[in-house]
């Protein structure tokens, strides 16, 4: 469950239907709730999943607010998992790390090292940069400047990064000019969100009698600031509008307070739902709203390509690289974060104009399928990784066993 790991597991699966051998060295499940999940053991687990090798490793779980708590988290699981990796995993060619965390970063550059593979690391999310744009950190804080030289460090001796965003990517490049990088876009799987996935059965469960629905499907964090959506709800109350907030999260129970205290009934919390159920609770309302707190360089929420695929408008709060593939395919409205006034206006012309939704989820579904394909984008991966291993071995070696390493 969860953005980054719905993205990477697609990756895994199609690197091995590609033909390639993946192990996948990761943590005991336990987003978004913080508490690993029922049934799992406290320090190893091997699985197989769609024939893929998985390894778990024991972690400290948190969903506090506390950089501190995360802290200890990210460490108790980069260290298990450079033990279980060294003990468990097979010699490989290429080992893949997903940061953040970016301490995951030492031991998937250790493993390569001991294993003698190339390591690529994947950038989803700029650390320190992140917490610094929502205010966590300052650039003059000992720990901000220790974590951007550690950054630094692995960037230089990456034999690849890459980057899930432009911005991303540009920004490590102008960093450490050396480095060698490449987009690794995100996306979506066309053959799961689609608008053919509507439901009236969902609408009827949700929806009162000719409303409008917005939905919101995914964390309830600090860095998504849905405190916006409950502001714009508080200006609308008056209109057949009615928001739907899906997930969990470390703000959650705050958020339910806030509207209760506001009297927002127009406004329904829903627990998690199965990701396979995600599309269909998608393509069966009027339009998604997704929202970021501030303004964090790289920020491509994967909630944009779910909702264009689905063939629902985007009201996107946010700025840079996602308010530009937005808008420039023509299938939403971005607001800047922090203008509620503007969050509800946009939500009464949108509500009022349905024609105006059905032409604008018609381009986002034109755009996901030329641009934003998963099966397209893990294909040119594929062939980055094998004509590099070709450029560098003077001969065409096809990966025969790749360690896959996230968390």
């Amino acid at each position: 469950m969860g953005a980054p790991q719905a993205r990477l597991s697609d990756l895994a699966r199609r690197l091995n239907d590609l033909g390639h051998e993946i192990e996948v060295l990761t943590a005991f499940p336990n987003y978004p709730t913080g508490r690993v999940f029922d049934g799992y053991p406290r320090f190893y687990m091997h699985e197989e999943k769609d024939g893929i090798c998985i390894h778990r490793s024991w972690i400290l779980p948190s969903n506090k607010r506390s950089f501190f708590r995360r802290l200890v988290s990210y460490l108790s699981f980069s260290l298990s998992s450079l033990f279980i990796g060294l003990l468990k995993t097979r010699k490989v060619d290429v080992v893949f790390t997903e940061s953040p965390p970016l301490f995951l970063a030492a031991s998937g550059w250790l493993l390569a090292r001991l294993k003698k593979a190339r390591w690529v690391l994947n950038i989803s999310d700029l650390w320190p940069d992140s917490a610094k744009y929502i205010g966590m950190l300052s650039d003059r804080n000992l720990v901000y400047r220790a974590l951007e030289a550690m950054a630094h460090f692995f960037y230089r001796r990456a034999w690849l990064v890459t980057g899930q965003s432009k911005e991303i990517v540009a920004e490590i490049e102008r960093q450490v000019p050396s480095v060698r990088s490449y987009h690794l876009s995100n996306g979506v799987d066309l053959a799961s969100f689609d608008p053919q996935k509507r439901s009236e059965e969902i609408r009827q469960r949700v929806l009162k009698d000719g409303e409008i629905g917005f939905v919101y499907a995914g964390l309830h964090g600090f860095f998504q600031g849905l405190d916006q959506i409950l502001l714009a709800a508080e200006k609308l109350k008056d209109k057949p509008v009615r928001f739907i907030l899906v997930g969990d999260g470390p703000e959650k129970k705050r958020l339910i307070e806030t509207s209760e205290a506001l009297g927002l009934r127009n406004v329904t919390f829903l627990p998690p739902i199965p990701h396979e159920k995600i599309p269909s609770m998608l393509a069966s309302m009027d339009a998604t709203v997704i929202s970021l707190k501030s303004t964090i360089l790289g920020a491509v929420p994967s909630k944009i390509y779910e909702a264009m695929a689905s063939g629902i408008p985007v009201l996107l709060v946010a700025n840079g690289e996602a308010r530009d593939i937005v808008t420039q395919a023509g299938a939403g409205v971005a607001v800047p974060p922090g203008d509620a006034e503007r969050l509800a206006a946009v939500v009464r012309e949108m509500s009022s104009n349905p024609e105006w939704r059905r032409m604008m989820g018609q381009a986002g579904r034109i755009a996901v399928e030329r641009l934003y394909d998963r099966a397209k984008i893990a294909e040119r991966f594929e062939a980055l990784l094998l004509e590099e291993v070709h450029t560098s071995q003077g001969q065409c070696l096809r990966m025969q066993k790749t360690a896959y390493v996230h968390h």
